[in-house]
Formats: structure tokens, sequence, C-alpha cells
């Protein structure tokens, strides 16, 4: 394919059958993904979409890419792989919350903490679709399900504030079927590092509308606050807003009249400030809207740079010489002994 061909969303979509329930919030991501891939410049050749286990995790088949479907969990181990192996490549890793927060959890907390240089997106459907509805490590408390049957006790996983907590340079949140969609995959592409992005999905046959509450329109102007750098963390029309709690060092709803943001001590947003991107992640639902956007992005060196820099460090000047790598050290011949009759 010639580098200067103008590319379409049609480009990064394969002839395979997508195979999701009707309805999942899987396809909306999907488009999403290859609407932008065109729009940010993206190559086919050049791009790798590694998933592990779970419904999300079929991603791969659906695109014109090259990808691998790899085994439970492990998504980030076969992308820290593939990138250190060709740099050059744009490598994207698509896991769920069972898939990347349960078993998969240390390998999502070494990925993140490396800061290798990818795109992961973690589909968030607070349940586990494939395996036919058991509870995950974010499913509410009382959730009802195959291995909860009274209602979970477990307290969920907060996947953002996982994320920061790693060591994350750049975290994100978004919604399957939302119109922002496309914008948070384009700043977490823009970042280099490792960009972490939990999509709120919604499984229509497990747990149908678990995320109504702010993703409902008509409930979306007061439950919803999309995060923009520098402007005023307001809400519900500008007519709230967030501020500091100097009593508790946390946030609070604060009331802001006649459009005086300042006047009501509502915060500006910003992107490299970690203690408020915590403060956000973790504000609880239902007293706060959800933070929506991009919550932190504040690069840093990454993994896969570092060590390509030291390995060319270390080879400079040497001439490679296998032979003498493998002589080295405490090694033998093993000579041939005669035979004896």
């Amino acid at each position: 394919m010639n580098d200067m061909t103008k590319l379409t969303a049609k480009d990064f979509a394969t002839d395979q059958e997508v195979r999701w329930c009707p309805g999942c919030g899987d396809y909306a991501v999907l488009k999403a993904v290859q609407r932008t891939l065109p729009e940010i410049g993206a190559r086919p050749e050049n791009t790798v979409f590694v998933s592990g286990i779970g419904c999300s995790s079929r991603f791969p088949y659906y695109m014109e890419t090259y990808g691998f479907h790899t085994i439970h969990g492990r998504a980030p181990a076969v992308a820290t792989g593939v990138k250190l192996a060709n740099p050059q490549l744009d490598v994207w890793i698509i896991t769920g919350d069972g898939d990347a927060l349960s078993i998969g959890g240390n390998h999502t907390l070494h990925v993140l903490r490396r800061n290798l240089d990818c795109q992961i997106l973690l589909f968030n459907n607070e349940i586990y679709g494939l395996t036919k509805g058991q509870y995950s490590p974010t499913s509410r408390e009382g959730t009802r399900s195959p291995s909860t049957p009274f209602g979970s006790v477990d307290r969920p996983a907060n996947a953002c504030a996982f994320a920061l907590g790693s060591g994350a340079r750049f975290v994100a949140r978004g919604i399957d079927v939302h119109k922002n969609l496309p914008d948070v995959l384009k700043a977490a592409h823009a970042h280099r590092g490792a960009a972490f992005v939990e999509i709120y999905q919604n499984c229509v046959v497990y747990n149908d509308d678990v995320f109504a509450s702010f993703t409902d329109k008509a409930r979306a102007p007061t439950a919803q606050l999309w995060l923009r750098h520098g402007e005023p963390l307001l809400f519900a029309g500008g007519t709230r807003g967030l501020a500091l709690d100097v009593g508790t060092l946390g946030l609070k709803v604060a009331e802001v009249a006649e459009g005086d943001w300042q006047a009501a001590g509502v915060l500006r947003h910003d992107v490299r400030n970690r203690t408020l991107a915590h403060l956000l992640a973790e504000m609880p639902f239902g007293d706060f809207p959800m933070a929506l956007g991009t919550l932190y992005d504040d690069p840093a060196p990454t993994f896969d740079s570092a060590l390509l820099e030291q390995n060319a460090a270390v080879a400079a000047g040497k001439k490679p010489d296998l032979q003498a790598l493998v002589s080295r050290g405490q090694s033998w011949m093993v000579e041939k002994q005669p035979r004896v009759e």
C-alpha cells in the first residue's frame, strides 16, 4: 500500500463476521477505533492489536492489521515482546475488566509501571460476559450472578485508580457509544508511553444498563463531567462544578451562580496534576458526576526507548561474535570417545 494513500475506516475492517451479541457495546468501540485510525495517520502494516481472553479479546480478528489473540491476562507480556522486537510498530492492547484486573492484574501493573509505548483499551462491563455472567473485579457490591447468587460482598476495583497507582502516565475514561470516544482514543495515541483508557461498555445479556445512571441521555448532563485541560470542572450546564474541600482535602460539588465559577471556587482541570487525577478517578458516583475524558497526561521516558538506548550503548564499538559469546565462561568441548567393544 502506498504511504500516501488516503485510508478510511473500511481499510481497517476485515471480512470476518463480527461475532458479539446483538446490541453489545463492543460494536461501538470497534467502529470508533476503525474511524479513529485513519484520522491519526495509522497504517495497517504498522499497527498491531494484542488481546487476552474475553469478549473484547476477539477484537484483533476484526481489524485489518496485524494481531495476536493471546492467553488470559498475558496480553501485556506479548505486546511488550512485539514492541521491543520492532519499536516502529503501533501497539494496541485490548482487554476487559476480568482479563486485565483479575488474572492479568500483575501484567497490567507492570506494563503501566514500565511505561511501554502502547495504548491499552480496557472494556469495562463489570461482569464476566464470555463465561456466562459471573461477577468480575469491577462488579458492584450486591451484584447477583451465577458465582454470587446472593449478591457480591466484594468491594469493586477502580480501574483508573489502579492504573494511577501502578504509575501510569496517561489515564482516561470513555463510553462505548459516546461521540467523544474517538477524541479520547486520539489523545491516548498522541501520548508517548503507556496510555490507559477505561471504556464503559454495556453487556446487554448479563449486565444490561448497569451504567444507565450516567449514560442515559436524560441523565447525562448532570451525571457526566467531560474533562478538558485548562478548563473549569463544570457540569449540569455550567450550574455546578467541583471545588476543593479544604476540610477533607478532597473534592466537593459547588453551586455556580450566574456563571461565576471562580467565585464558587471551581477548579480548573490540569492533566499533569496527579493528585487531582486521583481525586477525579475515585469520586463516589451518585454524590459526584462521572469524570470522563483525559484524567492524567504527563509523559515520561518509555521502557522500550530506554532499553534500546541501553543496548545501543553497550554494543557501541563492539563486533558481533557469536562463537566468542558461547565459548566465554564455563564451557567445554565434548570429545568423541572411542567405542568400547
